[in-house]
């Protein structure tokens, strides 16, 4: 159904729960549409000009995105509109992970299989992980069930501003581990602080990656889907 075939109450009140940027950006996640193509076929479309700059302001919210282009955008890229029946966004728990003894698992649902779990209040989904804390190797800090969100970007490596911070990363043997992150003896070592007094420290360890832990979501708090 094209955009000019839509029912008028559905263009009067398209009732929204999703905020809209994260609508948009779900929608080109999903559907694999790039900001540039979208904007190429919205431009077609809708009367005024669409490029990419406007499209990138309307995923990070910038822009107000209308009621017409919202319609033109589920056309063209076939995601649904937004509605009270969407309920909140979630965010993928990639596996689980642990800083003690127990080997710890990343990756451990098949892709797309894995649970997904509301989006805390006052964190944005984009770009956002999930992990699940296994075991007691983190008390008293983290608990099993826990879940820890973080963002990690698309290029492996341990930024600078994770350097004396809480992060979960990933060693050169590929485990996962959540620890403090500190410069280790010589460039590109670093020192993996447990987080239980008296778990144990890993010393100039390889690490592929590391990402700061944005937010702890305790057990009790956690809505899979």
């Amino acid at each position: 159904m094209t955009p000019d075939k839509l029912p008028l109450t559905m263009t009067q009140h398209l009732p929204i729960s999703t905020p809209l940027n994260d609508w948009l950006s779900q929608a080109l996640t999903s559907t694999g549409y790039s900001q540039a193509k979208l904007a190429e076929e919205m431009n077609t479309r809708v009367v005024r000009t669409i490029d990419r700059s406007i499209v990138n302001k309307m995923v990070l919210g910038k822009r107000s995105i209308s009621a017409e282009e919202m319609l033109v955008i589920a056309d063209i890229t076939g995601f649904p509109l937004p509605s009270d029946h969407m309920g909140p966004p979630t965010i993928a728990v990639a596996g689980k992970v642990g800083a003690g003894a127990q080997v710890p698992v990343f990756d451990a649902y098949e892709k797309g299989d894995g649970p997904q779990v509301e989006c805390p209040p006052g964190l944005s989904p984009h770009g956002i992980v999930a992990v699940e804390v296994e075991g007691d190797s983190m008390e008293p800090v983290y608990s099993a069930g826990d879940l820890l969100f973080y963002t990690r970007d698309s290029s492996d490596g341990v930024p600078g501003d994770v350097i004396g911070h809480r992060c979960v990363c990933e060693d050169a043997d590929g485990m996962g581990w959540v620890k403090q992150v500190k410069a280790g003896d010589e460039p590109g070592l670093f020192h993996l602080i447990s987080l239980n007094p008296t778990g144990a420290n890993m010393w100039n360890v390889h690490l592929r990656w590391a990402a700061r832990v944005r937010l702890h979501w305790p057990v009790e708090f956690v809505r899979k889907k």
